[in-house]
């Protein structure tokens, strides 16, 4: 199969939803997915709209321009330091 890229100057509706229907956020401490959102995505992309729900989520987003995304923001590990 071909993977399909994500492209630059394009929308993307994001979404997802628990398996079989099961919640995904059970409780207002879940919602940390925001910081993390903002972590990872927030440099390579505009957010519009977004909705989080207990069993699923909505997110549209533009994705910047190469020469728009600050490099100096990207980064890909959610441990300060490797785990052993």
């Amino acid at each position: 199969m071909k993977k399909l890229l994500i492209e630059e100057r394009k929308y993307y509706h994001i979404y997802n939803r628990g398996n079989n229907g099961d919640n995904i956020f059970y409780s207002n401490e879940n919602y940390y997915y925001l910081k993390l959102y903002d972590k990872y995505i927030e440099p390579l992309a505009d957010t519009f709209a977004w909705v989080l729900l207990k069993k699923h989520f909505h997110i549209l987003v533009y994705i910047k321009k190469i020469d728009e995304i600050n490099k100096e923001k990207l980064s890909y590990s959610t441990t300060k330091t490797p785990k052993k």
